[in-house]
């Protein structure tokens, strides 16, 4: 299970932000322990780094993407992922660019806590708590 994990999750789990930090932590406890496969859009990480640096501090945010960096792989963000960026129908950019990242590095789920923001069918849009209940199913099988 390939996962791109949305902005949103990675910095409910960081900022430790609830209601929706239960979730996020299991998930990227699925992450370190390779029930999933997590992957962080390089776009992605310079959002985390600027707001966990407002927030906490410029080590904390270094240290938590070093972190992150050992237990996830970086999606590539090359032109041609900015080309599909442009050209596909979504309200927000940075949307767009997550969904033309797993796209173009095929990646079969995107997790986000907004899956409003993703008007596609393919890949499947979860939220934390979806993506849980369908790693648990697995495990079990």
């Amino acid at each position: 299970m390939k996962v791109l994990l949305d902005t949103n999750v990675i910095l409910d789990f960081a900022l430790e932000r609830y209601p929706w930090f239960a979730d996020s932590e299991q998930i990227i406890y699925f992450a370190e322990q390779k029930q999933i496969l997590g992957y962080v859009s390089a776009s992605t990480i310079s959002d985390i780094y600027y707001i966990i640096r407002k927030s906490k501090s410029k080590e904390l945010a270094l240290e938590f993407l070093l972190n992150l960096s050992i237990f996830c792989q970086i999606a590539a963000v090359d032109s041609s992922v900015i080309s599909m960026a442009l050209n596909v129908n979504f309200k927000d950019f940075e949307d767009a660019i997550q969904y033309s990242t797993a796209m173009m590095n095929g990646l079969n789920i995107i997790v986000t806590r907004n899956p409003q923001d993703f008007p596609v069918s393919i890949p499947t849009i979860l939220t934390p708590s979806q993506l849980i209940k369908e790693v648990e199913l697995n495990l079990v099988d």
